[in-house]
């Protein structure tokens, strides 16, 4: 499965910022890309991820993510929804087993 990886060139090796799953001694195709992309590059990637080949890469996304402190505030607005957990819910729709 293609997928485009961050890494850093450092010693003659390059080095990915995320775990990779992949086999020890694996082989791989690369392709170098600057992290600084083009709007030419932007759009080619645009639609590549668009036409299902590639997936966009990890920690690059449009939405932007919310602080801790606004997370933990609706953590604890949702704990206080009213009603049974979605859980109890779901373990009543499957049925007897």
């Amino acid at each position: 499965m293609p997928d485009i990886v961050t890494a850093v060139y450092e010693n003659g090796i390059l080095r990915p910022v995320q775990p990779l799953n992949l086999r020890e001694r694996q082989t791989v195709r690369l392709q170098v890309l600057p992290d600084e992309p083009t709007d030419e590059m932007d759009l080619v990637l645009q639609a590549l991820v668009a036409a299902g080949l590639i997936t966009p890469p990890p920690g690059h996304s449009d939405v932007t993510p919310i602080s801790d402190k606004e997370r933990h505030r609706l953590a604890r607005r949702l704990g206080q929804a009213p009603g049974k957990p979605l859980s109890e819910i779901i373990i009543e729709e499957r049925g007897p087993w």
